[in-house]
């Protein structure tokens, strides 16, 4: 009975630390795959190019979850001064401007097909370029301070401000104004007339999953940056494993 007791805490722990992991991978794999071969709707304008629904719009749920996630983190810092939420906090921004440069490349692959044309002067494109440059900012910022403190101080602050004003920029405004973009300026949104229920076996496992990935990355990130501070003599060996007991 102890053994028994035994394997079924360790499978438990197990899937605790790493089942949140393999599901992001194989929901990611699924919708990658599936988005390629399922039957989609033949709509005019769109046709197969609305595929690009199961990788564009995930890949920008997923960027705006990890930047709520990082602005919670910096709000955390500044409340306990813990190094590690910072650093995580910095982690988190990173992966999720590789994902909104991504879901940027996308849009551009999109428009060219029912646009012809690469880029419009349209509020919400105008509006996701301005998101990342507000964040590209907040690295460019947090790399010219060599002061630990001070930079994570003065990028706590930064990101809280910079979420504030990304939220508005690529959701609000675009919508109070005449835009090309499903969602917004009077546009209905996909989900209103053409994501079927077909289409929804694919796309919000492929939100989920690229959310779960992200978490994943950004804190595959957060822990070699602290590796690499505690081998650099910056921080305690404490401050590893606090972010690691945390993790687990």
């Amino acid at each position: 009975m102890q053994q028994a007791g035994g394997f079924f805490s360790d499978a438990r722990s197990f899937l605790i630390r790493y089942g949140w992991k393999l599901a992001g991978a194989l929901l990611v794999a699924y919708s990658l795959a599936m988005g390629l071969v399922m039957q989609v709707p033949q709509l005019p304008v769109l046709g197969e190019s609305i595929r690009n629904l199961f990788y564009h719009v995930p890949l920008w749920f997923s960027m705006t979850f990890l930047l709520l996630a990082s602005a919670i983190n910096s709000l955390r810092y500044l409340a306990t001064n813990r190094p590690q939420l910072d650093v995580l906090a910095a982690a988190q921004v990173r992966v999720a401007l590789w994902f909104g440069f991504a879901g940027l490349f996308t849009g551009m692959v999109w428009a060219r097909t029912t646009w012809g044309t690469w880029w419009v002067n349209d509020p919400k494109l105008l509006g996701a370029a301005a998101g990342i440059l507000f964040y590209v900012a907040y690295v460019v910022l947090r790399n010219s301070m060599d002061d630990l403190q001070r930079r994570a101080r003065v990028s706590a602050v930064a990101n809280i401000l910079f979420f504030c004003m990304f939220i508005p920029t690529i959701f609000i405004i675009p919508r109070l104004t005449d835009s090309l973009h499903p969602g917004s300026g009077g546009n209905p949104a996909f989900n209103v007339y053409d994501l079927d229920n077909r289409m929804r076996w694919v796309f919000y496992p492929a939100v989920l999953g690229w959310i779960l990935l992200g978490i994943w990355m950004a804190s595959l990130s957060a822990r070699l940056q602290l590796l690499q501070a505690v081998a650099a003599g910056l921080w305690d060996q404490d401050v590893l494993t606090t972010a690691v007991r945390h993790e687990q």
